[in-house]
C-alpha cells in the first residue's frame, strides 16, 4: 500500500534536538499511512526514496535552527509539505535542550508536543491533499505573434494574472500565460516561506526574468504548506508550462468560498484578457 505521509527527521543524532526528532520520526512511522525516510540514506542515493516520495506529501522534523534536514530536501529539490522544528516547540513550552542526550521529564515533553504537532499536521493532511487534475483543456487567442492560453475550467483568477487551483480545501497558485509572455525569460523566483499566512491580494512573492520583477499578489487567504523548489534550478518552468509544472505555491485555504467573489472563472478571465491584450501592447 502506498504511504500518503513521508516523514524525514534531523540527522543529528549525536545531540539531543536531533534524537528527539529521531523519537518523534520513529512514533509516528508507527502508523500505517507513514513512511520514515533516513536522511543519510537519502542523501547517499535519492531514487532510493523516489517511489515513496512520489506517492506522499513530505514532512520534515528539523532538530535546530541550523535546518539540516530542510535544507537537505531543498537540495535534493523534494517539495516540503510540513515543517517541525524540535528547538522551536521546546522554547514554546520553556525548556532548554541543550546538547547532551537526555531521558527526562522536560524531553519527554517536548516529544510529546512535537508528535501532537506532527499527528495534527497528518490529519490535515490525509483529509485535504491537493489533487491535481488528470489533463487541462485550454481556450487560446493570437495577438500578434503571440497566442495566450487559458484553462478552460478548475481555474480561478485575480486582476493581476495570478491564478488559484482548488481541490478541497487545498489550493495551487501561479501566474498566467499572459505574465509569463510579458515577463520573456524568467530567471528566478522568491516564493513565501511554508508555515507563511496570507490573505487575499497579499504579496506572496516575486518572479524576477530578464524584463522586470512581477509581484505576486495571491488569489486566495491562506497558509503556504508546499512551495515549488523544481523551480529553483529550473524557472523557465514557468515559462514552459504556467497552469501546470510552473506552478507556485500549495496553500491551505482559509475561506475560498469568500475569496471567490473577487475572482474570475476561466470563461471571464478568457474575455478580460482578450480585452486587456487588445488594449495594451505585448
Amino acid at each position: 500500500m502506498s504511504k500518503s505521509i513521508c516523514v524525514l527527521p534531523c540527522n543529528g543524532l549525536d545531540k539531543c534536538a536531533g534524537d528527539l526528532s529521531r523519537r518523534v520520526a520513529l512514533e509516528m512511522a508507527q502508523s500505517e499511512e507513514v513512511e520514515l525516510i533516513c536522511p543519510v540514506l537519502l542523501n547517499q542515493n535519492k531514487s532510493r526514496y523516489e517511489k515513496v516520495l512520489e506517492a506522499g506529501s513530505l514532512t520534515v522534523i528539523d532538530g535546530c535552527n541550523t535546518r539540516c534536514t530542510s535544507k537537505l530536501a531543498g537540495e535534493l529539490q523534494l517539495a516540503i509539505k510540513e515543517k517541525i522544528n524540535v528547538s522551536e516547540v521546546a522554547k514554546t513550552l520553556d525548556i532548554k535542550l541543550g546538547v547532551e542526550i537526555r531521558e527526562d521529564a522536560d524531553t519527554l515533553a517536548v516529544v510529546q508536543a512535537v508528535l501532537e504537532k506532527a499527528n495534527s499536521f497528518t490529519a490535515e493532511q490525509l483529509e485535504s491533499e491537493f489533487i491535481k487534475p488528470d489533463l487541462v483543456e485550454y481556450d487560446s487567442f493570437s495577438h500578434g505573434k503571440f497566442i495566450f492560453k487559458v484553462p478552460k475550467a478548475n481555474y480561478f483568477f485575480n486582476e493581476n494574472d495570478c491564478w488559484v487551483s482548488v481541490s478541497g480545501n487545498m489550493a495551487r497558485v501561479g501566474v498566467s500565460d499572459y505574465v509569463q509572455q510579458n515577463l520573456s525569460d524568467i530567471l528566478y523566483v522568491d516564493p513565501p516561506e511554508i508555515g507563511d499566512q496570507f490573505e487575499q491580494f497579499d504579496d506572496l512573492g516575486s518572479i524576477e526574468s530578464s524584463k522586470a520583477v512581477f509581484e505576486i499578489i495571491s488569489p486566495v487567504s491562506g497558509t503556504v504548506v508546499a512551495v515549488n523548489t523544481g523551480l529553483n534550478d529550473a524557472p523557465e518552468q514557468v515559462n514552459e508550462s504556467p497552469y501546470e509544472k510552473g506552478w507556485l505555491v500549495e496553500v491551505r485555504l482559509s475561506d475560498f468560498e469568500e475569496d471567490r467573489d473577487l475572482l474570475h472563472d476561466c470563461l471571464a478571465y478568457f474575455e478580460l484578457l482578450k480585452r486587456k491584450v487588445a488594449e495594451i501592447d505585448v
